[in-house]
Formats: C-alpha cells, structure tokens, sequence
C-alpha cells in the first residue's frame, strides 16, 4: 500500500505546484488580432467564407500564379475544367494567357491521396502549338496549389505518360511545381 501512496502523492503535488491557475468557470479566450499566416502552397479563406482558388497562366515566356475566389474550393477535376477555361478579361488586361488549348487534350482528372492524375487524349496532328512545356507547368502548378494535392501525374490509355519538365527533360512520375520553377516568377 505504501508503495502506491507514495508515488500517487508525488504526482499530486508536483501538479498542484506547476503554477498554472485554476479557473472555477470557463473563460473566453480572445484570439489575437489580424489574420493567422497561411502557408505557401494552401488556399485562404476570407472573413465571409470564400476562398482563393489558384491558377497558373502565361505571361510572356513564363507562369504567374492568380487566384479567383470562390465559395469553396471545387473538386480537382471541377478546378482543372476552370483552368482549361483560361484567364478571364480582368487577367488577360494584366498580359495573362494560356498554353493550353490545342496544346495538351485534356480529360479530365481524379485525386487519390494528394496525388492528382491527368488524363490526357492524344492531341491532334495541327494543334498549332509548341509550348508543351507551359501548358504542362501550368496544371501541374495549379492544381500544387491547392491545399489536398502535391503532385500531379499524367496518364494517357491508362497508362504513365512522360511529360515534358521546364528543364528539358522528361518524367513519367508525379511532378510538383518544382519541376517547373525556372518558368515561375522569383
């Protein structure tokens, strides 16, 4: 019995000295001013619930990243219709444009896990354009902006398609947005 009792008592007054009061009601604890800091990479929600939904655009011979708000954050493949969409007349005002179309047939795409796959039809024989490149770095840093992905995988028939990166090279695996960071602003 002593054995128990002395160990038990030690505990309670090691407790009972650690200096932090006791309240004998809940109080409300008000938090500090100004908004928590957000990081990189992660939508933000406004005071009224929106928040910012992130895409990547050509400007010139590189990628900007925009953001729209939205009442919520829409599905991958929802985000990735908006983005073929490309930039609205506010953000073509600004020298924004897309690589996309006639570029890269997309799909559509699904997540699993915080990896988004691509489907990508094969492409016509005239598209017209030779910007792979942009057009690639643009889904793969828009959808690396949202907060559930972190990479993005493309597959054409079901099966890894290589895709061109912004250092020349070629990939099969998930790329992220580092893989296109010379093409991004500094």
């Amino acid at each position: 019995m002593r054995r128990r009792l002395v160990p038990t008592l030690l505990a309670a007054a090691l407790l009972a000295g650690c200096g932090v009061p006791v309240d004998d009601e809940p109080r409300l604890v008000q938090p500090p001013p100004g908004r928590f800091p957000t990081p990189a990479g992660t939508t933000t929600a406004d005071p009224e619930g929106r928040v910012d939904e992130p895409f990547c655009f050509v400007r010139e011979d590189g990628l900007a990243v925009v953001t729209r708000p939205a009442d919520r954050l829409p599905g991958v493949d929802a985000h990735l219709q908006h983005l073929l969409a490309g930039p609205d007349r506010w953000e073509r005002g600004r020298g924004l444009a897309t690589a996309l179309p006639g570029t890269v047939a997309v799909a559509g795409a699904t997540l699993a896990g915080t990896v988004a796959t691509v489907d990508v039809r094969q492409a016509g024989e005239e598209t017209g354009r030779s910007d792979e490149v942009l057009a690639f770095g643009q889904i793969v840093c828009s959808l690396t902006q949202r907060p559930d992905v972190d990479s993005v995988a493309f597959r054409r028939d079901g099966q890894p398609l290589e895709v061109p990166r912004a250092d020349g090279s070629v990939s099969a695996l998930p790329l992220t947005a580092a893989d296109y960071r010379p093409l991004l602003p500094r």
